[in-house]
């Protein structure tokens, strides 16, 4: 069979011909159709994940969708989605003609949603959604600054905020057609990280004394920017180091606000409550409340496509098999 294959950290993956994945007890065999690229693929393939790397060569991917083949509690034909159960950072993962996971991971689908939606949904739209409804606990009366706004997750962050009627919804990046698109989404401003005195224009654009809730997938000096604008109180989700590993954050400016940083990762957030909002935003994605600006590659290209995801790409890239 076809897979994408890992061949050394650092590099990209190239299309190789191997054998198939063999079943074990629990598992399902999947023919996956849909699988979406995420930073965490980026990271791991070059060893800079912290949860470290599988042994090369592996087959990455750590999410899917796709086709159920063979399994014992889910009938063959079955479309489901898969993620988690160390797919594409313990062993081999899903971007392969054929993969397995774990049976209790993979999650039956309803025909109305597209398989690279219901991709989208997954990682990338949780890593967006879950930050505001969940760990920031967002209500109508917050004013919501997401940093990023132009990629999908950022773009999932802005449409949450909304969802939830946060009063303000500012959302910030670089790309002019992404802020564009997060103001139709629904942010009521927009404000480029180039900006002279970010922290003033961050600040105005919440309006009152600042964003009260910051949705951070950046780290680096936007971060820095964005507690400097931020409310007294604020809550600051961190989910993200797009912009640096590092930031030089003055001690005063903590806890002068009593500000209160809250790290995020999809990978520490209870099954139960992951499944839920995940079934909650195909909910939403079906009736047309959420959508996601959407790329699809074929295996074929997955070398292409891969050095795409790791420049940063505006749109959720899939790989299609």
């Amino acid at each position: 069979m076809k897979a994408a294959r890992i061949e050394e950290l650092g590099r990209s993956p190239v299309v190789r011909e191997i054998d198939p994945p063999v079943r074990e007890e629990g598992q399902a065999l999947i023919a996956p159709s849909a699988v979406p690229l995420n930073p965490i693929d980026i990271t791991t393939s070059t060893g800079r994940f912290y949860g470290g790397s599988p042994p090369t060569p592996y087959t990455p991917g750590s999410e899917g969708v796709g086709k159920i083949v063979e399994a014992e509690s889910l009938a063959p034909g079955t479309r489901v989605y898969v993620s988690g159960d160390r797919l594409g950072r313990k062993r081999d993962g899903t971007l392969a003609e054929l993969a397995v996971a774990a049976e209790e991971v993979a999650v039956p689908l309803v025909d109305e949603v597209s398989d690279d939606v219901a991709g989208a949904c997954g990682t990338a739209g949780l890593a967006g959604w879950l930050p505001v409804v969940w760990r920031a606990q967002t209500n109508p009366e917050d004013r919501v600054l997401v940093l990023g706004a132009t990629g999908a997750v950022g773009l999932a962050a802005v449409q949450a905020a909304r969802i939830v009627g946060a009063a303000r919804i500012v959302a910030a990046g670089r790309r002019p057609e992404g802020l564009e698109l997060a103001r139709e989404l629904g942010a009521h401003e927009a404000v480029n990280l180039d900006a002279g005195d970010l922290p003033a224009a961050l600040r105005d654009a919440a309006g009152g004394d600042g964003p009260t809730v910051v949705i951070d997938p950046l780290w680096g000096e936007p971060l820095v920017a964005a507690l400097e604008a931020a409310a007294r109180g604020a809550r600051i989700v961190q989910l993200g180091q797009s912009a640096g590993a590092t930031a030089e954050i003055a001690s005063a400016l903590v806890r002068g606000k009593q500000l209160e940083i809250l790290g995020y990762s999809n990978l520490d957030v209870p099954d139960e409550a992951r499944l839920a909002a995940y079934l909650e935003l195909i909910g939403h994605a079906c009736e047309g409340r959420v959508s996601f600006p959407i790329e699809t590659y074929p295996l074929d290209r997955v070398t292409e496509v891969w050095e795409r995801q790791a420049a940063g790409p505006g749109a959720k890239l899939v790989v299609t098999i």
